[in-house]
């Protein structure tokens, strides 16, 4: 039997955008994972405010989610992002680390849905939700 944690884990890290945003997959289950983004200088957006850039949280939203559906059990494999849809709600907090968590809640023959958050700190008030729609391949 395939263990699909374990294979989506492995393409996780060995993405290299995922490498350089310092993504780390920090749990992943059937249909659902979570992904942490420390805050890096690096990658702020605007000096004066020290927000991260909105196109990494973006990368961790995506790349959260193919990992929640790689690891689905009705997923036969590899998948690639159809469509996504960020709503941005607020500026992260300077210096705070971001955490994705994304579910695939269903699964036809072609397309995984899914949707996700993403948090500082302050997990009452996301800093940004994501829904989107990935490619199933080989059903």
């Amino acid at each position: 039997m395939v263990d699909k944690v374990a294979i989506a884990r492995r393409f996780i890290e060995a993405i290299p955008h995922a490498k350089a945003l310092g993504l780390n997959l920090s749990t992943i289950s059937e249909g659902e994972a979570e992904i942490t983004m420390p805050y890096n200088p690096d990658l702020v957006g605007d000096p004066r405010t020290g927000v991260i850039h909105g196109g990494a949280v973006f990368a961790a939203l995506d790349t959260c989610c193919g990992a929640a559906v790689m690891s689905h059990p009705s997923a036969p494999g590899a998948t690639a992002t159809i469509d996504l849809r960020i709503d941005y709600m607020r500026a992260a907090t300077p210096g705070q680390n971001i955490t994705t968590h994304a579910i695939c809640y269903h699964i036809t023959r072609n397309v995984a849905f899914v949707r996700a958050t993403a948090m500082d700190d302050d997990r009452n008030r996301p800093v940004a939700t994501a829904a989107g729609a990935f490619t199933v391949e080989g059903l």
